[in-house]
């Protein structure tokens, strides 16, 4: 089955209070409008139109970072939902099988709940998304009888007895593209806002004989997001949830409350997760892996065995093998760590290859940057790094050398080889004692006993 997704994403977010566009407010880590891309990227669609509008630009680009392959359509003026999914119309004219209309600030809708409506197509010609909120306010009704929906009510226009029904409409529809785009072309704005709305189409669809129905999901699955209060509830909630996950899958959380997941954070079962941990984009941690404490993890991985902080950053391009240990205060950023390195505390690997059981001591750094250009280090397997040793990239440390500690290496260490790149020690026997005196001397004459 062909499926093609319009997900609108045009809105300001006024309430929001910002100047950031409110479907690219950050969600677990990611633009919120990520969230409802991944539960349409679980139906394998053929084709994805994200439909824009206030910062046009800035929300194409963040669609494009989740795929390359999604399609951008401007609203411009923004007359609503109607007009919005009419703009995927000339994108999608000639696409075959069904159509889903998603929202980039409805983050939370399940793929199983989009297959179910899926589904329910092969009863009906337009299938809308129902749910039954605990406090239903002014959603508008869905009017039902059986599995057929005969209207959408919306709360302004409803009666006493129709504002009693519970079952409420979320906006998320489905229906064959040729079809959805056919109605949407017959909607008008003849309301008090002049406005096309996309819920117009069941009337629309009865008036031609269609069938329409509808399927129920949890209420926790249509939160909307319109203020910064609802991006926080949201982010708890998704962190509730992601939590549980975790536990059900096998993954130790010595403190589920205070580790915080990203979207795409994937965990191996038997992986132990200590207090304090936060989980960026991009992190695969696999099974029997340990995150120690006050850890914060982005585009890395980490593989079977290894163990990382307490207290350690792991960025983007960290890759640890089976049995790394990075210890605390270490920071890794587009490194390889090979089976069997040990990096225990305070130190900076940029742009690093270290072969397997090597040793970094203490106070190593990679000075990998040197205000315009990124170098690389290359450190071979077997060798010992010594504590407070300076590597200037690029440079290469052989298999099985040595680096003594305090050294600057500017010159590649042969392997086998040991590297002293230090200044010679002088001693000047007494001056510290005449030198701590003069200077207790200017002090005193100073007042500054």
């Amino acid at each position: 089955m062909q499926v093609s997704l319009i997900v609108l994403a045009a809105g300001m977010g006024t309430r929001m209070n910002s100047d950031i566009p409110k479907v690219l407010h950050p969600l677990a880590g990611v633009p919120m409008l990520h969230h409802a891309l991944a539960a349409g990227r679980g139906l394998e669609p053929s084709r994805v139109v994200v439909v824009t509008g206030h910062e046009a630009e800035a929300v194409a680009k963040a669609a494009l970072a989740f795929d390359e392959g999604i399609q951008t359509v401007v609203q411009d003026p923004q007359l609503g939902t109607g007009h919005a999914v009419a703009q995927a119309a000339a994108l999608l004219d000639q696409a075959e099988g069904e159509a889903i209309v998603l929202y980039g600030d409805t983050p939370f809708v399940r793929v199983e709940t989009l297959e179910a409506m899926l589904a329910a197509r092969a009863r009906h010609a337009v299938v809308i998304l129902g749910f039954e909120p605990k406090d239903p306010g002014r959603y508008g009704r869905l009017i039902v009888e059986g599995d057929q929906l005969k209207a959408i009510v919306e709360y302004k226009e409803a009666t006493e007895a129709q504002r009693t029904i519970p079952l409420c409409n979320s906006g998320v529809v489905c229906a064959e593209a040729k079809t959805l785009f056919r109605l949407v072309a017959q909607v008008n704005n003849e309301n008090a806002a002049k406005e096309y709305y996309l819920t117009d189409i069941v009337e629309l669809a009865r008036a031609e004989g269609l069938l329409v129905g509808y399927v129920i999901c949890p209420e926790s699955e249509t939160l909307g997001i319109n203020t910064r209060h609802q991006l926080a509830e949201a982010e708890a909630a998704f962190q509730t949830r992601a939590r549980f996950d975790a536990l059900e899958n096998g993954v130790t959380l010595t403190a589920p409350e205070t580790v915080f997941f990203a979207l795409d954070t994937w965990i191996g079962r038997d992986a132990v997760v200590g207090p304090n941990v936060i989980f960026g984009p991009a992190v695969t941690v696999e099974s029997g892996a340990e995150i120690k404490g006050f850890c914060h993890l982005e585009g890395c991985h980490i593989s079977r065995g290894a163990t990382v902080g307490p207290f350690a950053r792991l960025r983007p391009g960290a890759e640890l093998a089976e049995d790394v240990h990075v210890g605390n205060f270490v920071e890794i950023k587009n490194s390889v760590l090979d089976e069997g390195v040990k990096v225990g505390h305070l130190t900076y690997l940029g742009d690093t290859h270290v072969g397997e059981f090597t040793n970094i001591g203490a106070g190593t750094v990679t000075c990998n940057y040197d205000g315009v250009m990124k170098y690389r280090t290359e450190i071979g397997k077997n060798a010992f790094i010594g504590s407070d040793t300076m590597l200037i990239a690029p440079v290469t440390v052989g298999d099985g050398a040595l680096t003594a500690s305090g050294s600057v290496i500017t010159e590649d260490v042969p392997a086998g080889a040991i590297a002293v790149g230090r200044a010679r020690q002088v001693n000047k026997p007494g001056l510290a004692t005449k030198f701590f005196e003069r200077l207790k001397a200017i002090k005193a004459a100073k007042g500054n006993v």
